[in-house]
């Protein structure tokens, strides 16, 4: 055997390094029942301060950073006309407790369709006017129940947990549909309502997080004899919420509660504000280009997008040839420009317009950062830690020390890897004799970026668009889904009423033929009304508690969002290679919610499950995109039913690794800046954020960034989301992700029966125990043993190669 390398011993120490983490978190962690308070992180999405009771409420997303989160009337009484479906409407209603009673009449002749029995989400009849007295009528009746249930409250399942869970879910179903549709079809009218309501809501949800009666019934349960015979999701939710009550002030005295309180209002307030100014900026840039020569380089598909959205602001003769055209900061725009305009001073202004949004004017958000880490830091003070990151991985399976270790081993395996991107690039852009060649800038990067892979694997992603359709698509998703976890989905459009025309709704069936969940599909782009990102949420999760007429469990509900493309000149949705990771992606986190087997409410499908290993099953499914059956399966042209040539597949294989060192570094930048700014940074003194991501990008990024960059105040995951001092989760979550994905591999991907009993014992685990149990546990019940890094770096091209 020869010697390693010196490089290769120190890459070899710092996986070992990774190893001794994850061994070092198995052993010191009290797992705790789920994830950090805030709305699906969602990317907001399930934003209710409510939220501050049940965060393991909040479900998931935002999948590309900075690309990048229920019923409806009975369907007779809307005399809707639906197309024929195989799948029946699921056998549950909204809860146990019609809102019939409590209807607040919006006109003198029509109820407010937010109080109304339900089987699916009145998406399609909710407007702003039926939020203010929709949502004060809802809180009126919960805090009458909470009140009832503080009197009646015992220490036992059916006395404090069960009517705890029908409070939870109502508020949870209720204020989900209004914050959706905020999120899918925003306008000032809607934005306004919520706003106005918003702090009642807030008021609530502490009220109900706070309440002594609940916390000392909770405690009293784990101090029973019958504790050590609860089974372990039961245990779960107790430990959880006696957790949680503590994390949501319940034993602070009376003076400190109430500025607690305050905080919790403001800091919602400002969460929307943010997010609100960040959509306001993004909407606002619009770059009209009439001029042929401008848009050099530009693909054909994306003129169309630019045309149509030119027809939509009023030219209405615009055409794909001829223009005009109107560039945006909405994604496809955004990255069509990065990766493709010939016009660097194009790519120049539309870049420094995408870093400074809501950075200046009225839509500035940096004063609304200082105030939110001002704030949590404070909220951190009166619970008795010493920053606001302590208390975010209160319920997270990391420490601060362990998730700083893990990001400067992945950093320093990163870096010199990075450093070799960079100098590729130079002399590559060199080499073509571009002008800035000696001097890039990163307006230049993304686009020789893309240039150097089209060089060096012949691999263009333009060209490969005509054989990602998305019908296509799905269909292979949906087909995988099928061998892997032996679940049937079919079209049930028409079933459930939706936001807009282009939201498709599916129905999942077991192998038995009877339905076990449904979901919605909203993909295209709409920069008008539309959050940016993609994102996945629940509409109501799996519930023992909350099922009806007979039924075991009610059924649950997801819905997907995406930003891609939209269909041009009667063509298909033709996707790029990254759109097709990112429906892959966010169907791995709607998998986890809809196959559940969990039956309690608050800890089934994405609930309760620790923060950072949520993003497991999303990131496991993108490694799909690169087997080979399932992606020429899903790559066939769309006009001649062509397969991708296999030499493209192969060159797609090798380019996997592309940049990995550098595409690494990006995403250690913005976790590192997070825990730095939730830790260290003191609001108010010398050094500014943006002082601090400066610093942070001395030792992750190759070239510094611009004196004038801002990308902090559009920075939705820390300051709108979730993910404040959890940014670092979807590093840990690859760890975990790689490491599940490998399981496959050691069976052997070209072996079908292998493959399927991997998944099948990768649904009854990952997919199937929701938050019952801590995700350690339940991945070393899938994998057999605890987790390894290795995958990870070998995944990306970063593992060191012994010299033979």
């Amino acid at each position: 055997m020869g010697k390693w390398s010196t490089k290769t011993k120190r890459l070899a120490l710092a996986l070992g390094l990774v190893v001794s983490l994850f061994m070092a978190t198995c052993t010191s962690l009290t797992f705790t029942a789920r994830s950090l308070p805030l709305r699906r992180a969602r990317a907001h999405l399930l934003r209710s301060s409510f939220s501050t009771f049940c965060p393991n409420l909040v479900p998931k997303s935002l999948p590309c950073p900075l690309w990048s989160s229920s019923f409806s009337f009975c369907l007779d009484k809307l005399h809707h006309t639906h197309k024929s479906t195989s799948l029946s409407p699921p056998p549950f209603s909204l809860s146990s407790t019609s809102f019939s009673s409590m209807a607040a009449p919006s006109t003198e002749d029509s109820p407010n369709p937010l109080l109304s029995d339900f089987v699916f989400p009145p998406f399609d009849v909710v407007e702003p006017k039926h939020v203010r007295p929709g949502i004060r009528a809802l809180i009126k009746q919960l805090e009458s129940e909470l009140v009832e249930l503080e009197k009646n409250v015992e220490p036992s399942w059916p006395k404090l947990v069960e009517p705890l869970e029908k409070i939870v879910d109502k508020l949870t179903v209720i204020w989900g549909i209004v914050n959706h549709l905020k999120s899918v079809k925003d306008s000032p009218e809607l934005r306004s309502a919520i706003e106005e309501v918003q702090p009642e809501k807030v008021e609530f949800s502490l009220r109900l997080g706070q309440s002594k009666p609940i916390y000392d019934a909770f405690k009293a349960i784990r101090e029973s004899k019958e504790w050590p015979t609860l089974r372990e999701a039961r245990k779960r939710i107790v430990e959880s919420q006696i957790k949680e009550a503590i994390l949501n002030g319940v034993a602070l005295e009376d003076e400190k509660r109430d500025q607690f309180n305050k905080i919790q209002q403001e800091l919602e307030k400002l969460s929307h504000k943010f997010e609100a100014n960040v959509l306001d900026a993004t909407k606002k840039f619009e770059k009209l280009i009439t001029d042929k020569t401008e848009i050099e380089g530009l693909p054909a598909t994306f003129l169309g997008v630019a045309a149509q959205t030119a027809v939509s602001k009023g030219h209405k003769d615009a055409t794909a040839e001829n223009g005009p055209w109107i560039i945006t900061l909405d994604q496809p725009s955004f990255m069509a420009v990065m990766l493709h305009s010939r016009n660097r001073s194009l790519r120049e202004e539309v870049y420094r317009a995408y870093v400074t949004r809501a950075s200046g004017g009225d839509l500035d958000n940096t004063p609304i950062i200082d105030q939110i880490l001002k704030l949590r830091v404070e909220k951190a003070k009166l619970l008795g830690y010493k920053n606001y990151a302590e208390v975010s991985m209160a319920m997270k399976m990391a420490t601060v020390d362990k998730a700083q270790e893990l990001l400067e081993t992945l950093r320093s395996a990163s870096w010199n890897p990075a450093v070799q991107d960079m100098e590729d690039l130079k002399a590559f852009s060199k080499g073509q004799g571009a002008a800035e060649g000696d001097d890039l800038s990163h307006w230049d990067i993304s686009f020789w970026s893309e240039r150097l892979r089209e060089s060096k694997y012949d691999i263009n992603e333009e060209e490969l668009r005509p054989f990602f359709s998305l019908p296509k698509v799905m269909d292979g998703l949906f087909n995988l889904a099928k061998m892997l976890f032996g679940i049937d989905i079919e079209p049930a459009d028409g079933l459930a009423p939706v936001w807009n025309k282009d939201v498709r709704f599916y129905g999942i069936k077991d192998p038995s033929g009877s339905p076990v969940a449904y979901f919605y599909f909203d993909p295209y782009s709409r920069p008008s009304e539309k959050r940016g990102g993609a994102w996945m949420d629940e509409v109501v999760s799996r519930s023992r508690v909350m099922s009806q007429d007979g039924i075991s469990s009610r059924l649950p509900i997801a819905h997907m969002v995406c930003n891609q493309t939209p269909p041009v000149g009667g063509k298909p949705s033709l996707m790029t290679f990254r759109e097709v990771e990112t429906v892959f992606h966010e169907f791995g986190h709607a998998l986890q919610h809809m196959l559940t087997k969990e039956d309690e409410g608050l800890v089934s499908g994405i609930r309760g499950i620790e923060w950072d290993a949520v993003e497991l099953p999303s990131q496991f499914m993108e490694n799909w995109c690169y087997h080979r059956d399932t992606l020429m399966s899903i790559a066939k042209h769309y006009e001649t039913g062509e397969s991708l040539p296999e030499e493209v597949y192969k060159k797609l294989l090798v380019a996997r690794t592309y940049r990995a060192g550098s595409l690494s570094l990006r995403q250690i930048r913005f976790a590192s800046v997070d825990l730095e700014l939730h830790t260290n940074y003191i609001p108010g003194e010398s050094e500014t954020i943006f002082d601090v991501d400066q610093r942070i990008c001395e030792r992750t990024q190759v070239i510094p960034p611009l004196p004038e960059d801002r990308f902090l105040c559009s920075f939705l995951h820390i300051f709108a989301g979730g993910y404040a001092a959890g940014y670092y989760s979807y590093k840990w979550a690859e760890v975990l992700s790689a490491d599940a994905f490998s399981a496959f591999e050691d069976t052997g991907l070209d072996n079908p029966e292998a493959v399927k009993a991997t998944g099948h014992r990768f649904r009854e685990t990952i997919l199937a125990l929701g938050g019952g149990k801590p995700p350690l546990e339940v991945f070393v019940e899938f994998r057999g043993r605890e987790p390894s890094p290795e995958p990870l770096l070998r995944h990306s091209g970063l593992l060191p190669v012994t010299a033979a």
